[in-house]
């Protein structure tokens, strides 16, 4: 059984969620006051949170604490919207109460929470200005493959013209190539259980028991049911490496692709211990102005036996989200140097692995500045930089003494020869192939 369209809570979807409204009621923020809105949060959750125990008991902390009059200070909405998330994120991290003025509800607009039809045009506009997360996608030296990702968009497996899982199917098919693949997920706050499952179908053996199962909760009604994609993604990389990217800000959706791949053992996971968002759900709305976020179902992974809620998904290789990606490229690149001993590939890949594992001090710019024939050195904000004819100049990074590579190709190399009295007389350009050429001073 599959899942239902619903979805982790994400950033971008917040965003979505505020800009989209919900029907709107009669009554103003203060006329329901705090307790009234505490109620209807507690109702909401007691309602649908996935577990019926913690539910009830949570709701019946929420009554007490209105009843005593812990949230009777907070008048403006805004604030009582915060103080309420706040107090009930420590129960799940999925939990949030939004408030939006209701006046500004344009007519007949509906969010994409429970008991809505599907996304409305609003909501679908948004996930095709936000190209259904694909941020970038691009070749890095060494054909390592970089997919910047940030949301895992909804899929609609019905439509065989889903603009989502076409977006998905061409940044995949761009990285088909590739030797190996990073996916940066650093930003990336969450979105569509179907996405999770069909990306992760896109690396592992069709039908391989890795994916989570939900413990549901709708109507009442307690249910299991699986990730897995209702269709899967037709040609799957078994052998290519792969790393994923996490931060802080990885969240839900992300978390889920991060867990589910790490637990199968097919990814490297390289950065920061993930969010720690785990229970996905759907937007409620209620009066006043006031929606909530709750979580209807909860994840376990079948080769864990468990999920990352609470203590997100920690990394294979602990650095610095700002150094994940560097860290990503170097294991890739040691990796291909021993599966190709020699060769191209392995002569490119050494010394690109040289170029992001310098730690060369910055050259003395005089000695190097001026004309070599047709190409030209200059100094720009601190950096050498190699100009040839009236091409763009290309930033230069410094390997050893006289010895320096393209900033952004690392693949061609810049050695500057001295005379005998000690003074720079000449520019050599290398390529990994053993191709050089020389131009005098």
């Amino acid at each position: 059984m599959h899942p239902p369209r619903r979805r982790f809570r994400s950033l971008v979807a917040a965003l979505c969620l505020i800009a989209l409204s919900l029907p709107a009621v009669a009554a103003s923020p203060a006329a329901a006051g705090p307790r009234a809105t505490v109620a209807e949060v507690a109702a909401a959750i007691d309602k649908n949170f996935y577990d019926p125990q913690r539910a009830q008991r949570l709701a019946a902390q929420l009554r007490a604490e209105a009843d005593s009059g812990r949230y009777d200070a907070y008048r403006d909405p805004r604030d009582l919207a915060t103080a309420l998330s706040e107090r009930l994120r420590t129960e799940d991290n999925h939990f949030r109460v939004e408030w939006r003025e209701p006046a500004k509800a344009p007519p007949g607009a509906r969010g994409p929470g429970p008991g809505s039809a599907g996304p409305n045009t609003a909501f679908a506009d948004a996930a095709r200005r936000a190209n259904y997360g694909v941020r970038a996608l691009e070749t890095l030296p060494g054909n390592l493959g970089y997919l910047d990702l940030r949301e895992l968009p909804d899929i609609d497996f019905a439509d065989a013209a889903d603009p989502a899982r076409r977006a998905l199917d061409a940044a995949l098919a761009l990285l088909a190539g590739r030797d190996a693949v990073i996916i940066d997920l650093r930003r990336n706050g969450g979105g569509s259980p179907a996405a999770v499952g069909y990306l992760t179908s896109a690396f592992t053996a069709r039908g391989a028991p890795v994916y989570n199962i939900f413990r549901s909760r709708e109507g009442g009604r307690l249910r299991n049911e699986s990730e897995a994609p209702e269709q899967w993604y037709p040609n799957p990389r078994l052998d290519v490496p792969l790393y994923l990217l996490t931060s802080a800000r990885t969240g839900s959706a992300a978390e889920a692709l991060a867990y589910t791949l790490q637990a199968a053992r097919r990814a490297t996971v390289i950065g920061e211990t993930s969010a720690g968002a785990a229970n996905p759900g759907g937007e409620f709305p209620l009066s006043a102005g006031y929606s909530m976020f709750v979580s209807t179902g909860s994840p376990t992974n079948p080769i864990t036996g468990d999920n990352w809620e609470g203590r997100g998904v920690q990394p294979d290789v602990a650095v610095d989200q700002a150094q994940a990606l560097s860290a990503a490229q170097s294991r890739a690149l040691e990796r291909i140097l021993a599966q190709r001993g020699d060769g191209l590939a392995a002569a490119e890949a050494r010394w690109i692995l040289e170029a992001l594992q310098t730690k060369a001090a910055p050259a003395a710019p005089a000695d190097y500045l001026g004309q070599y024939e047709r190409l030209r050195v200059d100094q720009q904000d601190g950096h050498l930089t190699l100009r040839d004819g009236r091409r763009p100049a290309q930033a230069l990074t410094a390997l050893q003494p006289d010895l320096f590579c393209l900033s952004d190709d690392p693949r061609v190399r810049v050695r500057f020869e001295r005379a005998a009295d000690g003074r720079v007389a000449a520019l050599e350009t290398q390529l990994a192939d053993g191709r050089s050429k020389r131009y005098r001073r």
